[in-house]
């Protein structure tokens, strides 16, 4: 294989996916010459197989709004690949998806899903449809009208839908309500399900519990404790707030949160009342960061991003491309040694090469932000032995599961100074296996 001309020829075949070809080159080139050494690969063409989508559903959605209008938006699932598991990734409704996105999204979570060890293949799917300032009822009736369309594609065995950003434990249960009602049966098809129907406890944590168990691990690698640092923390949707959770109770200071409006600063960290807030003002209220700012009266800039603020530790948490080059020169100035990463590609590639050249630990989101998956095969796992786990047997097993991606990444990645590139260790460790098991089924 080489990595310029897939890429060249890809880029000739979707030019306007930008996305979707930034998630492919960072992937192809820390497997080149892996990939090189199994000539069966290159054989069978497997790099090509790997990287397009197995299917893409495009559809519109017709709904109407509280006023009686009649709406429309775009809506897709891109099956990305199955060869060890059903189809799995969240929905995501927000007004910037489109394909590009959704079909980076889901070539990522083909691999993350590989690296959770659990047998889930990789999709994602969405709408630029957004729930901000939407009522419950308008948002019901979208959210059914987007799973009557495609409820034929889903299932417990075919392909799983969760939630993701703009899509909760409220989006969730609609769609799982109507594709009940249209497929006749109560199944684990989706996961981030209310625990009165069958979703699993630690699942709302799970993403941000799972990122700061990576870090522990990558921590102890340098014998760094946790305790006392200073951590910068982008968002304050699910993964943001319960990233803050788990921070606070190891006693580290959170000292940013953000949204798409602003970012706040609170130098000696947030108190626990004080995240409290912030999460009843964006789960309960669905408000802005701005409003925390002023109830308790500390800094917020508007527009501004977490990234220039002093911190030991980055651990972006809202979406794709959030830290670019001069945001991690930043960082890195004002004495940042560990990024994790809770969202999927939140730093550029320019981004990710100052961290790796500075030789600070960088976990990818396809390692540090597994644990939301993680717990969503999880909850598949007890819908098909209709059991319920204790909180503390869910917690321990994403304690287990992100332990073992980290092993993975540092058997992959560890380089002849010591030094752990985590980017190459994910890519490796989660394309081997998928790579093995296409090789195994044939030329499908």
């Amino acid at each position: 294989m080489n990595v310029n001309d897939v890429l060249a020829d890809l880029s000739r075949r979707f030019p306007n996916e930008p996305e979707y070809l930034q998630a492919v080159s960072e992937v192809l080139k820390s497997i080149e010459d892996v990939y090189n050494e199994y000539p069966e690969f290159e054989r069978y063409n497997l790099v090509e197989r790997l990287c397009i989508p197995d299917r893409i559903f495009t559809f519109r959605v017709t709904w109407t709004d509280d006023s009686g209008r009649i709406r429309t938006n775009m809506a897709y699932r891109v099956q990305h690949n199955n060869a060890i598991g059903p189809y799995k990734g969240g929905i995501r409704f927000h007004a910037s998806v489109n394909l590009s996105i959704l079909k980076f999204l889901a070539f990522e979570q083909t691999f993350k899903n590989s690296l959770t060890t659990l047998a889930m293949g990789g999709a994602k799917g969405g709408s630029d449809f957004s729930p901000r300032g939407k009522s419950d009822m308008e948002v019901m009736r979208f959210c059914q009208a987007y799973i009557q369309e495609l409820w034929r594609h889903i299932g417990p065995e075919t392909d799983v839908p969760a939630g993701d950003i703009g899509v909760g434990g409220r989006e969730v249960g609609y769609m799982f309500g109507m594709y009940k009602k249209m497929a006749r049966e109560h199944s684990g098809t989706f996961t981030g399900k209310g625990l009165e129907f069958g979703g699993s406890l630690v699942r709302p944590e799970a993403t941000g519990y799972g990122n700061v168990y990576f870090l522990l691990n990558m921590l102890a690698t340098r014998g760094i404790e946790l305790k006392g640092k200073r951590v910068a923390i982008s968002g304050s949707g699910n993964v943001a707030t319960y990233t803050a959770d788990k921070l606070l109770s190891l006693g580290a200071k959170v000292v940013t949160m953000s949204d798409s409006d602003g970012v706040i600063h609170v130098p000696d960290g947030l108190t626990r009342e004080q995240l409290d807030y912030i999460f009843t003002l964006k789960q309960i209220y669905r408000g802005r960061i701005r409003e925390f700012a002023e109830e308790y009266g500390c800094e917020y800039v508007e527009g501004g991003r977490p990234w220039s603020f002093p911190c030991d530790i980055a651990m972006p948490s809202a979406t794709q491309n959030e830290i670019d080059g001069d945001d991690a020169r930043a960082l890195l100035a004002n004495g940042c040694i560990a990024v994790s990463e809770g969202a999927n590609m939140p730093s550029t590639p320019e981004a990710v090469d100052e961290f790796i050249k500075a030789r600070i630990l960088y976990a990818p989101g396809k390692a540090a932000n597994a644990g939301g998956v993680s717990v969503s095969g999880l909850e598949m796992a007890q819908n098909s032995q209709k059991l319920s786990w204790t909180a503390k047997e869910v917690d321990d097993y994403l304690h287990r599961i992100m332990n073992d991606i980290h092993s993975q990444c540092v058997k992959y990645g560890s380089e002849a100074d010591g030094y752990v590139n985590y980017v190459k260790g994910a890519n490796i460790a989660g394309f081997m296996k998928v790579a093995r098991a296409m090789m195994s089924q044939g030329i499908l």
